[in-house]
């Protein structure tokens, strides 16, 4: 899992954003990389994935690592392995191969640290073991579900202002994730005409990621039931007349991520019920898109989301009334309930460990309008920035028969015309955008979304 061979880029791109740290705090900073978590029994372990804000300064994805920034300055911890752990894991760097090879000003074993943690700040790591570590050595409370305080807050919004925009090294990164993930959709959308189960479809589109020896960014979502937004089950059989939504995204060997959405017909046609709800859903994703500018805010890029939503759907005849009154009475939410997307670097959904410190622009807090509850990001767009715009339609029944929405919206969705559109279960559409100095870049552009070469691509 070590990388030992970093590239003096990839070096020099660490050392300015740890001086670009140092600019920010005038207090020693410690972040843990976690450890691997057991799967039953100790030696049973779940696949390491190291804290993102540690990947961020450190570069390499170590287990039980810590790394000490100050002025600039990192200091590694790592103890060096037992011999024994050659049988098992083979020939691993020493300490001191690491620490040069990241750049590190220093290294020293773990039973050091407690010896340099005066005065820190640190972030909470989601693991147990390591949560526990970090209280027990700081002195200190440091839970992931526990808002920082003092200067862990201070460093928390440090990391922050960092992380919010990409430098070149990040972008390498996420364009080899961006195109890894382009090629697996297309392979799920080739497999799909001989596939009889969702899991053979996973299976193709997984295995065009761990070819390029990647792993996938999130647990991948490949169901004919695309208005469970978080479905991640692959057991339902492939039918005539289905649409298939895959959300699939590949991760670097180094952590970042990419996050696209896709919906087929089975078939390789959609009917005329599911282009009609694509092309609007289409539309919604293209107009968003379009509005994607440096200094835009994200939330009207939502809301412009849901009025393109809301008069689709009054062209159809599923809602009645002025599109934007409907968006107003989150009418639109009934088919749209959650937001346009999020932010998207070294996780899928970037720095959301933080809560919304990272989403939402200081001073402002979640709605609790049944259309806005679900925005994770409200900010101003940036340049550098990378976000995700998603649009879809879901058929959600337990929202849609529920007694109490039914009266509210009595006068506002026409029941039997929805009624003809059964065949649309939920359909998304995601891509990756970069925020530019004079617009947008689609990194994941490669992979069309228009419905006829959609059909051309399941069709063969």
């Amino acid at each position: 899992m070590l990388l030992q061979n970093t590239s003096s880029s990839l070096i020099d791109t660490l050392r300015h954003r740890r001086q670009q740290l140092a600019s920010l705090i005038n207090f020693p900073a410690i972040l843990w990389s976690g450890g691997s978590n057991p799967r039953n029994f100790p030696s049973n372990r779940f696949p390491f994935r190291a804290s993102s804000n540690f990947l961020y300064f450190a570069g390499m994805p170590l287990p039980n690592a810590v790394i000490r920034l100050e002025a600039g300055k990192l200091e590694l911890f790592l103890d060096d392995p037992q011999p024994s752990s050659a049988l098992w894991h083979g020939e691993t760097p020493s300490r001191e191969e690491i620490a040069q090879n990241i750049g590190a000003d220093a290294a020293r074993p773990m039973a050091e640290l407690e010896s340099w943690v005066e005065g820190a700040a640190t972030i909470a790591v989601q693991d147990a073991a390591t949560w526990t570590q970090q209280s027990q050595l700081l002195n200190r409370w440091v839970l992931p579900q526990n808002p920082p305080q003092g200067i862990d807050l201070e460093l928390t919004k440090a990391i922050i202002s960092l992380r919010l925009t990409h430098d070149a090294g990040a972008l390498v990164e996420l364009r080899k994730a961006a195109a890894v993930s382009v090629e697996a959709h297309k392979a799920g959308m080739a497999a799909t005409p001989k596939a009889k189960l969702e899991a053979e479809v996973r299976a193709a589109m997984e295995a065009a990621i761990i070819a390029q020896n990647m792993t996938t960014a999130y647990n991948s979502i490949v169901t004919v039931h695309g208005e469970v937004l978080h479905n991640e089950h692959y057991h339902h059989p492939l039918q005539p007349g289905d649409l298939l939504l895959a959300d699939v995204g590949a991760e670097t060997e180094l952590g970042w991520a990419s996050d696209i959405t896709r919906t087929w017909p089975v078939s390789g046609k959609f009917s005329s019920t599911q282009r009609d709800i694509y092309n609007v859903v289409l539309a919604a994703h293209d107009a968003c898109i379009a509005k994607v500018y440096p200094g835009v805010e994200y939330g009207e890029i939502h809301l412009l989301a849901a009025s393109v939503m809301a008069e689709g759907l009054v062209d159809l005849g599923i809602l009645q009334g002025n599109p934007q009154e409907l968006v107003e009475i989150d009418a639109h939410a009934l088919f749209f309930p959650h937001g346009i997307g999020h932010l998207l670097g070294l996780d899928v959904h970037d720095m959301e460990d933080l809560g919304d410190l990272a989403g939402y622009e200081e001073g402002r807090k979640r709605s609790d309008r049944f259309g806005l509850g679900y925005l994770r990001l409200n900010r101003p767009l940036q340049p550098g920035m990378l976000v995700t715009i998603e649009p879809g339609f879901y058929q959600v029944r337990a929202i849609l028969n529920d007694p109490q929405v039914r009266s509210k919206y009595q006068n506002v969705v026409n029941w039997e015309r929805l009624s003809q559109f059964s065949d649309v279960r939920g359909i998304r559409i995601e891509d990756d955008v970069l925020v530019t100095e004079t617009g947008r870049e689609v990194l994941t552009a490669a992979l069309p979304n228009d419905a006829n070469t959609i059909e051309d691509l399941v069709g063969g």
